[in-house]
């Protein structure tokens, strides 16, 4: 299993350079546990997803507590067959869910965005999971979609991709849910996501 991200920060200001290099700090203690690759466009992770997911939220967690309007765009992806097995991206919560009824991996995702940590940083995500080369795909993508209605993340329904808001720590851990638990253990699947904090035309 190959697990990682492609991670691109967009501050809105004019000290940029600033709140993308100091974001970047926020990574630091993860580089002991994930593959970090920094260059002029984006940031590559490598690795399992309990630390994958917590990195890029405490990386753009840090950007959008400065005042600007921040943006980053991410594409998680697990699974890929071009890409060669890690045994750094091993995943308990997908061997677990290997077996399991639709509701049951709904139920598991539910009790993991309850508990999960409250960062005081209020964000905006729009995201699209892709469930790549399964027959009935949709059904995998409608149960993700009632189990984010009812995570207290979900914002509304848009084409082609799904709104979420609230605190980082309860976005992030609904993003992860929907990467780990809908499609199956073993199959390719992408998320391609967008994350927006203290946007002036917030609605």
């Amino acid at each position: 299993m190959f697990i990682g991200a492609q991670v691109s920060l967009y501050p809105m200001t004019s000290d940029f350079a600033g709140v993308i290099l100091s974001s970047l700090r926020g990574l630091d203690p993860y580089r002991g546990r994930l593959r970090i690759e920094t260059d002029d466009i984006s940031t590559l992770m490598v690795g399992g997803p309990e630390p994958l997911f917590d990195a890029v939220r405490d990386l753009f967690a840090r950007a959008a507590r400065d005042p600007a309007h921040v943006t980053m765009h991410v594409t998680f992806s697990r699974g890929c067959p071009g890409e060669p097995d890690d045994p750094t991206c091993r995943c308990d919560t997908l061997t677990r869910a290997q077996g399991l009824s639709l509701a049951e991996r709904q139920a598991g995702a539910l009790e993991a965005v309850r508990t999960a940590p409250v960062l005081g940083v209020d964000i905006d995500v729009q995201f699209s999971l892709y469930v790549l080369g399964q027959y009935r795909h949709m059904d995998e993508i409608y149960g993700c979609i009632d189990f984010l209605k009812n995570s207290g993340t979900f914002l509304r329904s848009k084409n082609f991709c799904t709104r979420l808001r609230g605190d980082a720590g309860a976005v992030f851990e609904a993003l992860r849910q929907a990467f780990l638990r809908f499609g199956p253990a073993e199959g390719h699947v992408t998320i391609d996501m967008t994350a927006s904090a203290n946007s002036p035309g917030r609605h």
